[in-house]
Protein backbone atom coordinates (compact mmCIF):
# COMPACT_ATOMS: atom_id res chain seq x y z
CA UNK A 1 0.00 0.00 0.00
CA UNK A 2 1.48 3.39 -1.03
CA UNK A 3 0.44 6.76 0.35
CA UNK A 4 1.40 10.10 -1.21
CA UNK A 5 1.40 12.88 1.38
CA UNK A 6 3.04 16.33 1.14
CA UNK A 7 5.24 15.33 -1.78
CA UNK A 8 6.54 12.18 -0.11
CA UNK A 9 5.66 8.53 -0.61
CA UNK A 10 5.11 6.15 2.27
CA UNK A 11 5.27 2.42 1.58
CA UNK A 12 3.01 0.72 4.11
CA UNK A 13 2.86 -2.92 5.02
CA UNK A 14 -0.12 -3.91 7.14
CA UNK A 15 0.07 -7.51 8.27
CA UNK A 16 -2.88 -9.82 7.70
CA UNK A 17 -5.11 -10.09 10.72
CA UNK A 18 -3.71 -6.93 12.35
CA UNK A 19 -6.42 -5.01 14.19
CA UNK A 20 -6.41 -1.29 14.59
CA UNK A 21 -8.94 0.32 16.90
CA UNK A 22 -7.99 3.85 15.88
CA UNK A 23 -10.41 5.75 13.66
CA UNK A 24 -10.69 9.13 11.99
CA UNK A 25 -7.59 11.36 11.74
CA UNK A 26 -5.52 9.08 14.01
CA UNK A 27 -5.68 6.13 11.61
CA UNK A 28 -3.29 7.57 9.01
CA UNK A 29 -0.78 8.61 11.68
CA UNK A 30 -0.89 5.13 13.22
CA UNK A 31 -0.32 3.43 9.87
CA UNK A 32 2.59 5.71 8.98
CA UNK A 33 4.41 5.47 12.30
CA UNK A 34 3.97 1.72 12.81
CA UNK A 35 4.15 0.18 9.35
CA UNK A 36 5.89 2.51 6.89
CA UNK A 37 9.30 2.81 5.33
CA UNK A 38 9.94 6.45 4.38
CA UNK A 39 10.97 7.28 0.80
CA UNK A 40 11.55 10.64 -0.80
CA UNK A 41 10.00 11.35 -4.18
CA UNK A 42 12.61 10.97 -6.97
CA UNK A 43 14.24 14.16 -8.15
CA UNK A 44 14.57 14.97 -11.83
CA UNK A 45 17.24 12.79 -13.45
CA UNK A 46 17.70 10.59 -10.35
CA UNK A 47 16.05 7.33 -9.44
CA UNK A 48 14.47 6.70 -6.08
CA UNK A 49 16.12 3.93 -4.08
CA UNK A 50 14.18 2.19 -1.38
CA UNK A 51 16.20 1.95 1.83
CA UNK A 52 17.09 -1.56 2.96
CA UNK A 53 14.75 -2.69 5.70
CA UNK A 54 16.44 -4.56 8.53
CA UNK A 55 14.89 -7.97 9.13
CA UNK A 56 16.13 -7.83 12.70
CA UNK A 57 14.44 -4.60 13.65
CA UNK A 58 12.55 -4.21 16.91
CA UNK A 59 10.17 -1.79 18.57
CA UNK A 60 11.08 0.50 21.39
CA UNK A 61 12.12 -1.33 24.57
CA UNK A 62 13.61 -4.82 24.41
CA UNK A 63 14.90 -5.69 20.93
CA UNK A 64 12.88 -8.38 19.17
CA UNK A 65 14.49 -11.78 18.71
CA UNK A 66 13.31 -15.28 17.78
CA UNK A 67 12.17 -17.54 20.62
CA UNK A 68 15.05 -19.00 22.60
CA UNK A 69 17.46 -16.24 21.56
CA UNK A 70 18.37 -12.74 22.65
CA UNK A 71 20.42 -9.85 21.33
CA UNK A 72 23.63 -9.16 23.26
CA UNK A 73 25.41 -5.85 22.75
CA UNK A 74 28.52 -4.03 23.91
CA UNK A 75 32.13 -5.04 23.25
CA UNK A 76 32.71 -6.90 26.53
CA UNK A 77 29.41 -8.79 26.52
CA UNK A 78 29.71 -9.82 22.87
CA UNK A 79 33.41 -10.76 23.04
CA UNK A 80 32.77 -12.90 26.14
CA UNK A 81 29.86 -14.64 24.41
CA UNK A 82 31.97 -15.36 21.32
CA UNK A 83 34.70 -16.82 23.54
CA UNK A 84 32.27 -18.97 25.56
CA UNK A 85 32.23 -22.60 24.29
CA UNK A 86 28.76 -23.09 25.82
CA UNK A 87 27.28 -20.24 23.80
CA UNK A 88 25.61 -20.80 20.42
CA UNK A 89 25.21 -17.71 18.28
CA UNK A 90 23.57 -16.94 14.96
CA UNK A 91 24.32 -13.39 13.76
CA UNK A 92 27.00 -10.82 14.47
CA UNK A 93 26.37 -7.19 13.53
CA UNK A 94 29.24 -4.73 13.81
CA UNK A 95 30.01 -1.25 12.54
CA UNK A 96 33.12 -0.75 10.44
CA UNK A 97 34.79 1.51 13.00
CA UNK A 98 34.25 -1.01 15.83
CA UNK A 99 35.29 -4.13 13.95
CA UNK A 100 39.01 -3.88 14.93
CA UNK A 101 38.12 -3.53 18.62
CA UNK A 102 35.97 -6.66 18.49
CA UNK A 103 38.71 -8.60 16.69
CA UNK A 104 41.19 -7.60 19.39
CA UNK A 105 38.77 -8.63 22.16
CA UNK A 106 38.29 -12.10 20.68
CA UNK A 107 41.88 -12.67 19.52
CA UNK A 108 42.80 -15.07 22.32
CA UNK A 109 39.47 -16.92 22.32
CA UNK A 110 38.01 -19.71 20.22
CA UNK A 111 37.47 -19.42 16.48
CA UNK A 112 34.43 -17.27 15.79
CA UNK A 113 32.11 -19.36 13.62
CA UNK A 114 30.01 -16.53 12.26
CA UNK A 115 30.73 -13.98 9.55
CA UNK A 116 30.38 -10.42 10.86
CA UNK A 117 27.81 -8.30 9.04
CA UNK A 118 29.05 -4.74 8.63
CA UNK A 119 26.18 -2.34 9.31
CA UNK A 120 25.63 1.36 9.89
CA UNK A 121 25.40 2.57 13.48
CA UNK A 122 21.85 3.75 12.85
CA UNK A 123 20.77 0.20 12.14
CA UNK A 124 21.95 -0.90 15.58
CA UNK A 125 20.20 2.10 17.12
CA UNK A 126 16.97 1.07 15.41
CA UNK A 127 17.40 -2.57 16.41
CA UNK A 128 18.36 -2.14 20.05
CA UNK A 129 16.62 1.08 20.96
CA UNK A 130 17.86 4.63 21.53
CA UNK A 131 19.09 3.99 25.08
CA UNK A 132 21.26 0.96 24.29
CA UNK A 133 25.00 1.61 24.67
CA UNK A 134 25.92 -0.97 22.04
CA UNK A 135 29.43 0.31 21.16
CA UNK A 136 28.83 -0.64 17.54
CA UNK A 137 28.36 -4.39 18.01
CA UNK A 138 25.44 -6.77 18.56
CA UNK A 139 25.20 -10.56 18.65
CA UNK A 140 22.09 -12.71 18.21
CA UNK A 141 22.74 -15.67 20.50
CA UNK A 142 20.88 -18.65 21.90
CA UNK A 143 19.91 -18.50 25.56
CA UNK A 144 22.52 -20.32 27.63
CA UNK A 145 21.46 -23.80 28.76
CA UNK A 146 20.83 -23.98 32.52
CA UNK A 147 23.50 -25.55 34.72
CA UNK A 148 22.42 -27.90 37.53
CA UNK A 149 23.43 -26.85 41.04
CA UNK A 150 25.51 -29.95 41.72
CA UNK A 151 27.52 -29.31 38.55
CA UNK A 152 28.01 -25.64 39.43
CA UNK A 153 29.30 -26.62 42.89
CA UNK A 154 32.20 -28.45 41.25
CA UNK A 155 33.63 -25.01 40.56
CA UNK A 156 35.68 -23.44 43.38
CA UNK A 157 34.63 -20.34 45.26
CA UNK A 158 31.74 -19.00 47.32
CA UNK A 159 28.13 -19.17 46.18
CA UNK A 160 25.62 -16.34 45.84
CA UNK A 161 21.90 -16.95 46.33
CA UNK A 162 19.28 -14.33 45.42
CA UNK A 163 15.82 -14.33 46.99
CA UNK A 164 13.38 -12.60 44.60
CA UNK A 165 15.84 -10.07 43.18
CA UNK A 166 14.16 -9.18 39.90
CA UNK A 167 15.99 -6.17 38.41
CA UNK A 168 18.16 -7.36 35.48
CA UNK A 169 20.67 -4.54 35.99
CA UNK A 170 21.16 -5.54 39.62
CA UNK A 171 21.62 -9.18 38.67
CA UNK A 172 24.06 -8.22 35.93
CA UNK A 173 26.09 -6.13 38.38
CA UNK A 174 26.05 -9.01 40.89
CA UNK A 175 27.34 -11.39 38.22
CA UNK A 176 30.16 -8.96 37.49
CA UNK A 177 31.15 -8.87 41.18
CA UNK A 178 30.82 -12.66 41.38
CA UNK A 179 33.28 -13.01 38.50
CA UNK A 180 35.68 -10.51 40.08
CA UNK A 181 35.77 -12.33 43.43
CA UNK A 182 35.80 -15.87 42.04
CA UNK A 183 32.29 -17.02 42.97
CA UNK A 184 31.28 -20.47 41.80
CA UNK A 185 27.76 -19.60 40.69
CA UNK A 186 24.68 -17.48 41.21
CA UNK A 187 21.53 -19.27 42.38
CA UNK A 188 18.12 -17.68 41.69
CA UNK A 189 14.51 -18.74 42.06
CA UNK A 190 13.31 -19.39 38.53
CA UNK A 191 9.88 -17.76 38.69
CA UNK A 192 11.15 -14.66 40.50
CA UNK A 193 14.22 -13.87 38.42
CA UNK A 194 14.49 -12.19 35.01
CA UNK A 195 15.27 -14.13 31.88
CA UNK A 196 18.57 -13.69 30.12
CA UNK A 197 18.31 -10.36 28.32
CA UNK A 198 20.54 -7.86 26.57
CA UNK A 199 20.18 -5.48 29.52
CA UNK A 200 21.30 -8.13 32.01
CA UNK A 201 24.22 -9.22 29.83
CA UNK A 202 25.34 -5.62 29.28
CA UNK A 203 25.30 -4.91 33.03
CA UNK A 204 27.28 -8.11 33.63
CA UNK A 205 29.98 -6.90 31.20
CA UNK A 206 30.86 -10.43 30.10
CA UNK A 207 30.36 -12.16 33.47
CA UNK A 208 27.18 -13.89 32.25
CA UNK A 209 29.50 -16.11 30.20
CA UNK A 210 31.81 -17.02 33.09
CA UNK A 211 29.55 -17.31 36.17
CA UNK A 212 26.74 -19.86 35.78
CA UNK A 213 23.22 -18.80 36.73
CA UNK A 214 21.51 -21.73 38.43
CA UNK A 215 17.71 -21.57 38.34
CA UNK A 216 15.90 -23.44 41.09
CA UNK A 217 12.16 -23.92 41.60
CA UNK A 218 12.34 -24.03 45.40
CA UNK A 219 14.94 -21.76 47.00
CA UNK A 220 14.68 -23.35 50.46
CA UNK A 221 15.46 -26.77 48.98
CA UNK A 222 18.37 -25.25 47.08
CA UNK A 223 19.75 -23.86 50.36
CA UNK A 224 19.33 -27.30 51.91
CA UNK A 225 21.25 -28.82 49.00
CA UNK A 226 24.03 -26.28 49.54
CA UNK A 227 24.21 -27.22 53.21
CA UNK A 228 24.43 -30.92 52.37
CA UNK A 229 27.28 -30.07 49.99
CA UNK A 230 29.19 -28.50 52.90
CA UNK A 231 28.33 -24.83 52.44
CA UNK A 232 27.73 -22.55 55.44
CA UNK A 233 24.73 -20.49 54.37
CA UNK A 234 24.73 -16.88 55.56
CA UNK A 235 21.67 -14.70 55.07
CA UNK A 236 22.86 -11.14 54.52
CA UNK A 237 20.27 -9.13 56.42
CA UNK A 238 19.80 -6.80 59.37
CA UNK A 239 19.17 -8.14 62.85
CA UNK A 240 22.00 -10.64 62.96
CA UNK A 241 25.68 -10.76 63.76
CA UNK A 242 28.34 -8.85 61.82
CA UNK A 243 29.83 -10.58 58.80
CA UNK A 244 33.33 -10.94 60.22
CA UNK A 245 34.35 -14.48 59.31
CA UNK A 246 34.35 -15.78 62.89
CA UNK A 247 31.63 -18.39 62.32
CA UNK A 248 32.71 -19.75 58.92
CA UNK A 249 36.48 -19.80 59.17
CA UNK A 250 37.75 -22.43 56.74
CA UNK A 251 34.31 -23.35 55.41
CA UNK A 252 32.81 -22.69 52.02
CA UNK A 253 30.17 -19.97 52.26
CA UNK A 254 26.95 -19.30 50.40
CA UNK A 255 25.74 -15.71 50.77
CA UNK A 256 21.96 -15.32 50.56
CA UNK A 257 20.60 -11.87 49.65
CA UNK A 258 17.02 -10.63 49.49
CA UNK A 259 15.28 -8.05 47.37
CA UNK A 260 15.69 -4.38 48.20
CA UNK A 261 13.00 -3.17 50.57
CA UNK A 262 11.59 -6.62 51.36
CA UNK A 263 14.82 -8.30 52.37
CA UNK A 264 14.87 -12.04 52.94
CA UNK A 265 11.55 -13.85 53.13
CA UNK A 266 10.77 -15.57 56.41
CA UNK A 267 11.22 -19.13 55.12
CA UNK A 268 14.47 -18.23 53.37
CA UNK A 269 15.75 -16.54 56.51
CA UNK A 270 14.90 -19.57 58.65
CA UNK A 271 16.66 -21.88 56.19
CA UNK A 272 20.03 -20.13 56.58
CA UNK A 273 22.65 -21.29 59.08
CA UNK A 274 23.34 -17.72 60.14
CA UNK A 275 22.01 -14.19 59.65
CA UNK A 276 24.69 -11.52 59.39
CA UNK A 277 24.96 -7.90 58.32
CA UNK A 278 27.68 -5.68 56.92
CA UNK A 279 29.58 -3.34 59.20
CA UNK A 280 28.39 0.15 58.27
CA UNK A 281 29.39 2.85 60.81
CA UNK A 282 27.91 5.68 58.73
CA UNK A 283 24.41 7.08 58.62
CA UNK A 284 23.13 4.83 55.82
CA UNK A 285 21.36 1.72 57.06
CA UNK A 286 21.18 -0.21 53.80
CA UNK A 287 22.86 -0.67 50.43
CA UNK A 288 21.76 -1.51 46.92
CA UNK A 289 21.64 -5.32 46.65
CA UNK A 290 24.39 -5.42 44.01
CA UNK A 291 26.66 -3.27 46.19
CA UNK A 292 25.88 -5.43 49.24
CA UNK A 293 26.81 -8.54 47.26
CA UNK A 294 30.15 -7.03 46.23
CA UNK A 295 30.99 -5.93 49.79
CA UNK A 296 29.93 -9.31 51.17
CA UNK A 297 32.15 -11.17 48.71
CA UNK A 298 35.05 -8.88 49.54
CA UNK A 299 34.59 -9.62 53.25
CA UNK A 300 34.70 -13.35 52.53
CA UNK A 301 37.96 -12.96 50.65
CA UNK A 302 39.50 -10.60 53.21
CA UNK A 303 38.62 -12.36 56.44
CA UNK A 304 38.25 -16.05 55.88
CA UNK A 305 39.35 -17.24 52.48
CA UNK A 306 39.28 -21.05 52.63
CA UNK A 307 41.97 -23.12 50.99
CA UNK A 308 39.66 -23.94 48.06
CA UNK A 309 39.51 -20.25 47.18
CA UNK A 310 43.26 -19.87 47.56
CA UNK A 311 43.90 -22.72 45.12
CA UNK A 312 41.59 -21.12 42.59
CA UNK A 313 43.29 -17.75 43.05
CA UNK A 314 46.74 -19.29 42.66
CA UNK A 315 45.80 -20.62 39.21
CA UNK A 316 44.90 -17.17 37.93
CA UNK A 317 47.67 -15.51 35.88
CA UNK A 318 49.08 -12.32 37.35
Amino acid sequence: MALLWRGRTFICGIGAGRRNALEGPYLLHSIITRNCVFMRQPRHGRSARRPRVSSAGGREGAPSAPAGTCWLFGTHAVAAALNNPRRVYERLLVTEENHPALEEATRSGRNVRVTPELVQRQRLDDLLGPDAVHQGVALLARILPPMPLDEALERPGPVLVLDQVTDPRNIGAILRSAAAFGAACLVVQDRNAPEETAVLAKAASGALETVPMVREVNLSRAIEQLQKAGCWTVGLDAGGTTLDGASFDGRRVALVLGAEGKGLRRLTRESCDEIAGLYMPGEMESLNVSVAAAVGLYELMRRGMPSAYQKAAAKKPT
